[in-house]
Protein backbone atom coordinates (compact mmCIF):
# COMPACT_ATOMS: atom_id res chain seq x y z
CA UNK A 1 0.00 0.00 0.00
CA UNK A 2 1.05 3.29 -0.85
CA UNK A 3 2.41 5.91 2.04
CA UNK A 4 0.07 8.84 2.41
CA UNK A 5 1.06 11.74 1.41
CA UNK A 6 1.96 13.80 4.40
CA UNK A 7 0.01 17.32 4.73
CA UNK A 8 2.22 20.43 5.79
CA UNK A 9 0.29 22.68 7.87
CA UNK A 10 1.91 26.19 9.14
CA UNK A 11 0.76 29.07 11.37
CA UNK A 12 2.12 32.35 13.12
CA UNK A 13 2.24 33.34 16.55
CA UNK A 14 3.55 36.55 17.93
CA UNK A 15 2.88 38.62 20.87
CA UNK A 16 0.40 38.19 23.68
CA UNK A 17 -2.72 38.37 21.57
CA UNK A 18 -3.45 34.28 21.08
CA UNK A 19 -2.12 31.90 24.03
CA UNK A 20 -0.46 28.55 23.26
CA UNK A 21 -4.48 27.12 23.41
CA UNK A 22 -5.28 28.33 20.06
CA UNK A 23 -2.24 26.85 18.53
CA UNK A 24 -3.12 23.63 20.14
CA UNK A 25 -6.71 23.73 19.40
CA UNK A 26 -6.21 24.46 15.76
CA UNK A 27 -3.61 21.25 15.77
CA UNK A 28 -6.41 19.55 16.46
CA UNK A 29 -8.92 20.65 14.52
CA UNK A 30 -6.33 20.23 11.60
CA UNK A 31 -5.13 16.54 12.59
CA UNK A 32 -9.06 15.65 12.79
CA UNK A 33 -9.96 17.13 9.51
CA UNK A 34 -7.63 15.51 7.49
CA UNK A 35 -7.71 12.22 6.12
CA UNK A 36 -3.65 12.19 5.81
CA UNK A 37 -0.75 12.47 8.12
CA UNK A 38 0.26 16.12 9.82
CA UNK A 39 3.28 17.36 9.94
CA UNK A 40 2.32 20.97 11.98
CA UNK A 41 4.46 24.19 12.67
CA UNK A 42 4.38 27.22 14.34
CA UNK A 43 6.84 30.58 13.76
CA UNK A 44 7.00 31.73 17.16
CA UNK A 45 9.28 33.49 19.37
CA UNK A 46 7.29 31.84 22.96
CA UNK A 47 7.50 28.30 22.94
CA UNK A 48 5.91 27.49 26.31
CA UNK A 49 2.61 25.67 26.70
CA UNK A 50 2.91 24.42 23.05
CA UNK A 51 2.13 20.46 22.40
CA UNK A 52 5.23 18.42 22.25
CA UNK A 53 3.87 17.08 18.32
CA UNK A 54 3.90 20.53 17.20
CA UNK A 55 7.24 21.60 15.44
CA UNK A 56 8.74 25.19 16.10
CA UNK A 57 10.39 27.76 13.97
CA UNK A 58 11.99 30.70 15.34
CA UNK A 59 10.30 34.01 14.40
CA UNK A 60 12.84 35.74 12.71
CA UNK A 61 13.96 39.22 12.61
CA UNK A 62 13.83 39.87 8.53
CA UNK A 63 16.70 42.11 6.62
CA UNK A 64 14.17 44.03 5.32
CA UNK A 65 12.00 44.59 8.61
CA UNK A 66 13.53 48.26 8.86
CA UNK A 67 12.05 49.74 5.40
CA UNK A 68 9.29 47.04 5.48
CA UNK A 69 8.21 48.53 8.94
CA UNK A 70 8.44 52.30 7.88
CA UNK A 71 6.25 51.03 5.28
CA UNK A 72 3.70 49.74 7.50
CA UNK A 73 3.30 52.76 9.69
CA UNK A 74 2.76 54.97 7.40
CA UNK A 75 -0.09 52.55 6.49
CA UNK A 76 -1.22 52.39 10.23
CA UNK A 77 -0.69 48.60 9.40
CA UNK A 78 2.28 47.74 12.09
CA UNK A 79 2.82 43.98 12.19
CA UNK A 80 0.80 42.70 9.35
CA UNK A 81 3.26 41.74 7.31
CA UNK A 82 4.84 39.23 9.33
CA UNK A 83 3.36 36.23 7.91
CA UNK A 84 5.35 36.89 4.75
CA UNK A 85 8.11 35.18 7.02
CA UNK A 86 6.22 31.66 6.72
CA UNK A 87 6.95 32.02 2.72
CA UNK A 88 11.06 32.09 3.05
CA UNK A 89 12.62 29.97 0.66
CA UNK A 90 14.14 27.15 2.53
CA UNK A 91 12.45 27.63 5.81
CA UNK A 92 11.90 23.84 6.52
CA UNK A 93 14.89 22.22 4.14
CA UNK A 94 12.95 18.63 4.00
CA UNK A 95 9.65 20.08 3.63
CA UNK A 96 7.89 18.25 0.23
CA UNK A 97 4.71 19.58 -1.42
CA UNK A 98 2.31 22.09 -0.42
CA UNK A 99 1.53 23.75 2.91
CA UNK A 100 -1.94 24.53 4.10
CA UNK A 101 -1.38 27.93 6.74
CA UNK A 102 -4.02 28.91 9.02
CA UNK A 103 -4.31 32.23 11.15
CA UNK A 104 -5.10 31.58 14.45
CA UNK A 105 -8.49 33.47 15.25
CA UNK A 106 -10.06 30.50 13.32
CA UNK A 107 -12.16 27.13 14.25
CA UNK A 108 -12.12 24.05 12.26
CA UNK A 109 -15.19 22.33 11.78
CA UNK A 110 -15.20 19.90 8.75
CA UNK A 111 -13.21 18.43 6.54
CA UNK A 112 -9.93 20.43 4.96
CA UNK A 113 -8.89 17.48 2.57
CA UNK A 114 -10.48 19.34 -0.37
CA UNK A 115 -8.71 22.31 0.55
CA UNK A 116 -5.30 21.08 0.94
CA UNK A 117 -5.55 18.98 -2.34
CA UNK A 118 -7.11 21.69 -4.21
CA UNK A 119 -5.00 23.98 -7.28
CA UNK A 120 -1.57 21.78 -7.67
CA UNK A 121 0.72 24.38 -8.38
CA UNK A 122 -1.14 27.52 -7.26
CA UNK A 123 -1.79 29.67 -4.21
CA UNK A 124 -5.32 29.70 -2.70
CA UNK A 125 -7.28 31.77 -0.67
CA UNK A 126 -11.01 32.80 0.00
CA UNK A 127 -12.32 36.05 -1.74
CA UNK A 128 -12.36 38.32 1.24
CA UNK A 129 -15.95 39.17 2.05
CA UNK A 130 -15.47 43.25 1.37
CA UNK A 131 -13.31 43.31 -1.17
CA UNK A 132 -15.64 40.49 -2.96
CA UNK A 133 -18.95 42.98 -1.98
CA UNK A 134 -17.49 45.74 -4.19
CA UNK A 135 -16.37 43.87 -6.64
CA UNK A 136 -12.51 43.88 -5.75
CA UNK A 137 -9.81 40.96 -6.50
CA UNK A 138 -8.32 40.29 -3.11
CA UNK A 139 -8.03 37.12 -0.89
CA UNK A 140 -8.59 36.98 2.77
CA UNK A 141 -5.56 35.49 4.87
CA UNK A 142 -6.69 33.53 7.25
CA UNK A 143 -6.89 30.61 5.21
CA UNK A 144 -3.90 30.25 2.40
CA UNK A 145 -2.41 27.64 0.36
CA UNK A 146 0.85 27.48 -1.43
CA UNK A 147 4.01 26.16 -2.60
CA UNK A 148 7.67 26.70 -1.04
CA UNK A 149 9.05 24.93 -3.93
CA UNK A 150 6.70 26.64 -6.59
CA UNK A 151 6.14 30.45 -4.87
CA UNK A 152 9.57 31.97 -3.20
CA UNK A 153 8.36 34.99 -5.05
CA UNK A 154 5.97 35.45 -2.25
CA UNK A 155 9.28 36.14 -0.11
CA UNK A 156 11.70 37.08 -2.64
CA UNK A 157 9.82 40.16 -4.40
CA UNK A 158 9.21 41.82 -0.69
CA UNK A 159 13.03 41.17 0.34
CA UNK A 160 14.01 43.45 -2.50
CA UNK A 161 11.75 45.88 -2.39
CA UNK A 162 10.21 46.45 0.89
CA UNK A 163 9.30 49.87 0.98
CA UNK A 164 7.53 49.91 -1.92
CA UNK A 165 5.80 46.26 -2.05
CA UNK A 166 4.24 47.60 1.35
CA UNK A 167 3.35 50.56 -0.17
CA UNK A 168 1.73 48.71 -3.27
CA UNK A 169 -0.15 46.59 -1.21
CA UNK A 170 -1.23 49.08 1.62
CA UNK A 171 0.28 47.36 4.56
CA UNK A 172 -1.81 44.44 3.67
CA UNK A 173 -0.56 41.42 3.76
CA UNK A 174 -3.64 39.60 2.29
CA UNK A 175 -3.48 41.51 -0.66
CA UNK A 176 0.24 41.39 -1.05
CA UNK A 177 0.01 37.98 -1.62
CA UNK A 178 -3.15 37.30 -3.48
CA UNK A 179 -1.94 40.41 -6.13
CA UNK A 180 0.96 38.85 -6.08
CA UNK A 181 -0.12 35.38 -7.35
CA UNK A 182 -2.56 36.90 -9.51
CA UNK A 183 -0.17 38.48 -11.19
CA UNK A 184 2.40 35.60 -11.81
CA UNK A 185 -1.31 34.00 -12.73
CA UNK A 186 -1.09 31.16 -10.04
CA UNK A 187 -3.93 32.37 -8.07
CA UNK A 188 -7.30 30.62 -7.11
CA UNK A 189 -9.89 31.53 -4.77
CA UNK A 190 -11.32 28.34 -2.07
CA UNK A 191 -14.89 28.60 -2.17
CA UNK A 192 -16.70 30.71 -0.08
CA UNK A 193 -18.99 27.79 1.17
CA UNK A 194 -16.09 26.02 2.78
CA UNK A 195 -14.28 29.35 4.61
CA UNK A 196 -16.96 31.30 6.21
CA UNK A 197 -16.99 33.91 8.36
CA UNK A 198 -18.75 34.30 11.67
CA UNK A 199 -19.98 37.48 11.82
CA UNK A 200 -21.09 37.59 8.05
CA UNK A 201 -22.41 33.78 7.35
CA UNK A 202 -23.13 32.57 10.68
CA UNK A 203 -24.10 35.79 12.17
CA UNK A 204 -25.01 38.71 9.89
CA UNK A 205 -27.38 41.43 10.88
CA UNK A 206 -30.26 41.96 11.88
CA UNK A 207 -30.26 37.73 11.58
CA UNK A 208 -28.29 38.23 15.12
CA UNK A 209 -30.63 39.22 17.41
CA UNK A 210 -33.11 37.11 16.15
CA UNK A 211 -31.45 33.53 16.61
CA UNK A 212 -28.61 32.12 17.46
CA UNK A 213 -25.11 31.82 15.77
CA UNK A 214 -25.65 29.25 12.51
CA UNK A 215 -23.00 26.78 11.28
CA UNK A 216 -23.36 26.62 7.45
CA UNK A 217 -23.75 23.01 6.56
CA UNK A 218 -20.26 23.29 3.90
CA UNK A 219 -18.34 25.33 6.27
CA UNK A 220 -14.67 23.52 6.80
CA UNK A 221 -13.00 26.55 8.49
CA UNK A 222 -15.28 29.13 10.68
CA UNK A 223 -12.89 32.79 10.37
CA UNK A 224 -13.62 35.27 13.52
CA UNK A 225 -11.74 38.21 11.77
CA UNK A 226 -12.54 41.39 13.58
CA UNK A 227 -15.17 41.15 16.19
CA UNK A 228 -15.97 38.53 18.11
CA UNK A 229 -13.27 36.37 18.68
CA UNK A 230 -13.82 32.65 19.95
CA UNK A 231 -13.87 33.90 23.62
CA UNK A 232 -16.61 36.29 23.29
CA UNK A 233 -19.00 34.17 21.02
CA UNK A 234 -18.91 31.21 23.44
CA UNK A 235 -21.31 32.93 25.86
CA UNK A 236 -22.06 36.02 24.25
CA UNK A 237 -21.47 39.09 22.70
CA UNK A 238 -22.33 42.77 23.06
CA UNK A 239 -19.93 44.93 22.03
CA UNK A 240 -21.04 46.28 18.89
CA UNK A 241 -24.94 46.83 18.24
CA UNK A 242 -24.15 45.34 14.96
CA UNK A 243 -21.38 42.59 15.51
CA UNK A 244 -24.08 41.47 18.71
CA UNK A 245 -24.41 37.72 19.03
CA UNK A 246 -26.46 35.20 21.25
CA UNK A 247 -24.19 32.28 22.84
CA UNK A 248 -22.99 29.99 20.06
CA UNK A 249 -23.57 26.33 21.02
CA UNK A 250 -21.35 24.78 18.50
CA UNK A 251 -18.51 26.93 19.19
CA UNK A 252 -17.57 25.05 22.62
CA UNK A 253 -18.08 21.73 20.83
CA UNK A 254 -15.75 22.25 17.51
CA UNK A 255 -13.02 24.43 19.22
CA UNK A 256 -12.54 23.43 23.20
CA UNK A 257 -14.24 19.76 23.63
CA UNK A 258 -13.05 18.20 20.76
CA UNK A 259 -9.49 19.31 21.63
CA UNK A 260 -10.03 18.43 24.95
CA UNK A 261 -10.74 14.81 24.21
CA UNK A 262 -7.99 14.61 20.72
CA UNK A 263 -5.09 15.97 22.92
CA UNK A 264 -6.23 16.25 26.84
CA UNK A 265 -6.89 19.13 28.83
CA UNK A 266 -3.82 19.72 29.66
CA UNK A 267 -2.99 20.90 26.08
CA UNK A 268 -6.51 22.53 24.99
Amino acid sequence: MTQAQTANIMCIKWGTLFGPEYVNRLYSGVRRNLDHPVRFFCMTEERAGLHPDIELLDLPVEPFAEPMNAALAVANRQGAMRKVSLFRPGLVPDLDGPVLGFDLDVVITGDLTPIWKMSPGKIAMRHDWTEARKGRPTGHGSVFRFDPGRHGFLYEDLAANPYEEVEKARGSEQRYTSHKAMDEGVFDYIPGDWVVSYKYDCNPFPRNYLAAPRLPDEARVVCFHGRPKMPDALEGYTGSFIRYSKPCDWLKDHWIDRAHDDLGPEWA
